[in-house]
């Protein structure tokens, strides 16, 4: 960057501190608005930026040109082998899958690890240079943040904990993670498994660590009084069950689908007319539809990908939803059922024993399918179903609104400028 470059990022940056109310933030993500926890965060909280009064630049990958209301979206375009106009040619790569690649960092070559390094520092770099941002925040310790730290603005990081097991996975990407998180100003952490985590394997100390737990989009995701009958009947499924069970997520490993399959084994021979509908694609969904035939577990259906909207409306006409994973940093898509006033099974560990306790849902032992399926089983027959929906909804808004959490981050900004 030139002297009178970087003097006008100085300049600026003590103007907007001085003004306090006002910031320009670049976003930047490894991962699309759309398909992933970070991806949705990354678009909320633009959303809930711009709508503050703050200004906003994007920078995310995605096969196409991608546009959002109020704010500038620069979109490096990766091939999927159907697009014709690319900057990269091979699809991003992920820390497990996503619905439009199912192309992991970990088989990347280190040629294709340079490409990939090399043209986010040049996205990032233009976005500096053009749209002259106060501060930069970055999603995942991993490239991003890398270079974030050649640009000479302040920036900060969350990390999102599927990071962390990239960290633990392959170590080509060590010099790059640990660069970006000695230089940040501050990192994000979503869960006290992810804050300890970031200080144990990037020895961030607890100045630089700010716990601020994830939020949800509150027009999507809310109590919604509709039909069971007519919500199946839009999915092509039969009408007529009296139950639904709901699992929404990547069909990964560490997910635990599996053990959700067997459990419905379980319920399913206990409870008549239950329905459990699986929500996600990824690299197990053939292995896991051969798991359900090969158990003959009745009613359970895979939809595949569906849109935010689709997905509350599953929510809500749900009698319980499922988190069954071996591991979960956070769980996103836990609070999104919940504010939906549906109560969760999640499995005891991660960032999932923060929020859920028995008023709005249970805890049960990883990978223990029989205590999974007891406790879905007494979800749907418990006989205070109304309050549980009710207060599952009421906790949901009271501690995860992104209303508090924009303000959370933008408290964080100013402390940083």
């Amino acid at each position: 960057m030139s002297t009178g470059k970087l003097y006008l990022v100085l300049a600026r940056l003590q103007k907007r501190y001085l003004e306090v109310n006002h910031v320009r933030v670049l976003l930047v993500n490894h991962f699309p608005l759309e398909g992933s926890g970070s991806g949705i965060y990354t678009k909320n909280l633009a959303m809930q930026l711009v709508k503050k009064g703050h200004e906003v630049c994007v920078i995310a990958p995605d096969h196409q040109e991608v546009q959002m209301k109020g704010c500038e979206v620069r979109t490096i375009i990766f091939s999927d082998g159907k697009n014709c106009c690319y900057e990269v040619d091979f699809n991003f790569p992920c820390f497990t899958t996503h619905p439009k690649s199912y192309l992991t960092f970990y088989e990347l070559s280190e040629f294709q690890i340079n490409r990939y390094v090399d043209v986010f520092e040049k996205a990032m770099k233009e976005a500096v240079e053009e749209f002259v941002p106060d501060i930069i925040h970055c999603q995942h310790l991993w490239i991003a943040p890398y270079c974030a730290s050649k640009l000479g603005v302040p920036y900060v990081v969350t990390a999102h904990g599927t990071d962390i097991k990239g960290f633990c996975r392959d170590e080509r990407y060590h010099p790059y993670a640990l660069e970006g998180a000695k230089n940040a100003a501050a990192v994000i952490t979503i869960s006290k498994q992810v804050d300890a985590d970031v200080e144990k394997y990037y020895g961030v100390e607890s100045g630089r660590r700010r716990l601020i737990l994830n939020g949800f989009d509150e027009e999507i995701f809310r109590p919604r009084d509709l039909n069971r009958s007519d919500v199946l009947k839009s999915l092509n499924l039969n009408t007529d069950y009296e139950y639904v069970v709901s699992f929404v997520g990547k069909l990964t490993d560490f997910k635990g689908v599996d053990v959700l399959i067997r459990a419905a084994k379980i319920y399913s021979q206990e409870i008549q007319n239950v329905i459990t509908l699986i929500v996600g694609n990824g690299e197990k969904y053939d292995e896991l539809v051969k798991l359900r035939d090969d158990l003959d577990v009745k009613n359970v259906y895979f939809l595949g990908h569906r849109d935010q909207d689709v997905v509350s409306e599953i929510y809500s006409i749900a009698d319980v939803s499922v988190v069954p994973s071996r591991n979960e940093p956070f769980g996103l898509v836990a609070i999104e059922a919940l504010a939906c006033g549906t109560p969760v099974v999640a499995t005891n560990q991660g960032g999932l024993v923060d929020f859920i306790d028995e008023t709005i849902g249970s805890l049960v032992p990883v990978e223990d399918d029989i205590a999974l399926g007891e406790a879905i089983e007494a979800e749907i027959l418990s006989p205070s179903k109304s309050e549980r929906r009710q207060r599952a909804a009421r906790k949901a808004m009271e501690y995860f609104s992104w209303d508090r959490v924009v303000d959370d981050v933008v408290r964080l900004y100013t402390d940083v400028l």
